[in-house]
């Protein structure tokens, strides 16, 4: 608990913006299949629901529920990998391009990039329910024979689909996500994973929790003061802490539940009642800042952020409990 309570400082440390405060891009992981597996990339670029292929696919059920680590954990351990000139600006699929999915004791398979699709309706993500574009019979044996029940993989379907974020805390009802599971950035700091896993008898790491961003330079938790930051000519704002399920508790190297951990820690710490969050208390707790990015409401081309990048801090709240949650 004293290494608890030496924290604190970290979690409510204020002071106001300041155009000069600055952390670096460390890591930048995109996870093309919801719930599955992260590719971590040199460079992403900016599109208007997200980075480009984030969760522009789900796995869901007989009933096309999304099926996530909440459900079926071994979806950890299912691998999607795609060209690696798909994260530069401005690429497009050909004929001979494809998403490459690999499992343990699966032979991999190759899903085409530019085959026509059949949509299908009815397909659920939490709150949201639309049509989704069907990757196929094959595709479809192949994950459930992987998973042990019947299973299908389904590609967002931009050209009729359109899944807002929260007006509430994005200030605008034209913030957009695929199957993001409400925003289309997370952010994460070293800082606030050193200072978790110094509380851990067994110390986990960043892909618990999932992020797209990981920076280094800043204090612990700092993240979650920051409302205004620009990367590399975008501008970002911090628009709610993340609160987190259970699949943190998910070693992501097995794709086994591993016990409470590090939820039970967070809790002592990272819980809406120790944050003293200006909201109904419900237990929940957090790690990680969700953003939007306002190039995502324009048609500009070009914008890329890259691991390197400075993280430069415009606006931010005094404290975590001012901050959105």
């Amino acid at each position: 608990m004293e290494a608890v309570s030496s924290l604190l400082g970290s979690v409510f440390g204020g002071g106001g913006g300041s155009s000069d405060s600055a952390a670096t891009i460390t890591s930048i992981f995109v996870y093309p299949i919801k719930s599955c597996k992260g590719i971590s990339v040199p460079q992403a670029p900016i599109s208007s629901t997200g980075f480009r292929w984030d969760r522009q696919w789900v796995v869901v059920n007989a009933k096309g529920r999304a099926c996530t680590q909440r459900v079926e954990p071994k979806l950890a351990l299912l691998e999607p990998h795609l060209p690696a000139d798909a994260f530069n600006q401005g690429w497009e699929p050909t004929h001979s391009s494809y998403l490459v999915l690999r499992a343990p004791g699966m032979e991999q398979l190759e899903v085409s990039l530019t085959k026509t699709c059949h949509v299908i309706h009815d397909i659920t993500v939490w709150e949201w329910n639309g049509s989704a574009l069907d990757e196929g019979d094959q595709v479809a044996e192949w994950l459930s024979n992987y998973l042990g029940k019947q299973y299908r993989l389904v590609r967002f379907n931009t050209a009729s689909q359109n899944r807002v974020v929260d007006p509430e805390y994005a200030r605008s009802n034209q913030y957009r996500t695929m199957f993001h599971d409400e925003y289309p950035f997370l952010l994460a700091s070293q800082g606030s994973l050193n200072a978790l896993n110094e509380l851990l008898e067994e110390p986990v790491s960043i892909n618990r929790f999932r992020p797209n961003i990981l920076v280094d330079g800043c204090d612990p938790f700092a993240e979650d003061l920051w409302t205004e930051i620009k990367i590399n000519k975008s501008v970002f704002h911090g628009v709610k802490l993340c609160a987190r399920c259970k699949v943190p508790t998910v070693n992501q190297e097995t794709g086994i539940f591993s016990g409470a951990e590090p939820t039970e820690t967070l809790m002592k710490f990272r819980s809406d009642k120790v944050l003293g969050l200006n909201k109904k208390q419900a237990g929940k707790v957090y790690f990680g800042q969700n953003l939007v990015c306002k190039d995502s409401l324009t048609e500009q081309k070009g914008k890329v952020i890259q691991v390197g990048d400075p993280v430069y801090v415009f606006k931010k709240v005094s404290s975590s409990a001012e901050a959105a949650a």
